[in-house]
C-alpha cells in the first residue's frame, strides 16, 4: 500500500525547513529595514517602491517568456547576470561615497 506522504522523518524535516525559510526575511526585507533605520521613513518607503517595481518587472519578464529564453540561452542569462552584478557594484560604490 503506497501513501502520498513521504516517511515521517523526511516530512518533518521538510516542514521544519519550510517554516525556517518562511519566517526568515529575504534580502529585499533586510534592505528596506536597513534603509529605513539608517536614512528614515522616506528612504524606506522609496526602497519599498523600488523592490515592488523590481518584483513587477520580474513578473512581467517571466510572463513574456524571458525566463524561457534565459533557460535555453546561457549567453543571454550571463549578460543579464553580469549587468545586474555591475549595477549592484555601482550601487555599493554610490553608498560608500
Amino acid at each position: 500500500m503506497s501513501t502520498l506522504l513521504p516517511p515521517w522523518p523526511l516530512f518533518s524535516a521538510f516542514l521544519l525547513a519550510s517554516l525556517v525559510l518562511a519566517v526568515t526575511p529575504g534580502p529585499g526585507v533586510l534592505y528596506i529595514v536597513t534603509r529605513s533605520l539608517v536614512q528614515g521613513r522616506r528612504s524606506g518607503l522609496t526602497s519599498v517602491a523600488g523592490v515592488a517595481l523590481g518584483n513587477l518587472g520580474n513578473a512581467l519578464a517571466a510572463s513574456t517568456g524571458l525566463a524561457a529564453l534565459f533557460a535555453v540561452s546561457s549567453l543571454a542569462f550571463a549578460v543579464v547576470k553580469y549587468a545586474g552584478a555591475l549595477y549592484l557594484v555601482y550601487l555599493g560604490v554610490q553608498m560608500l561615497r
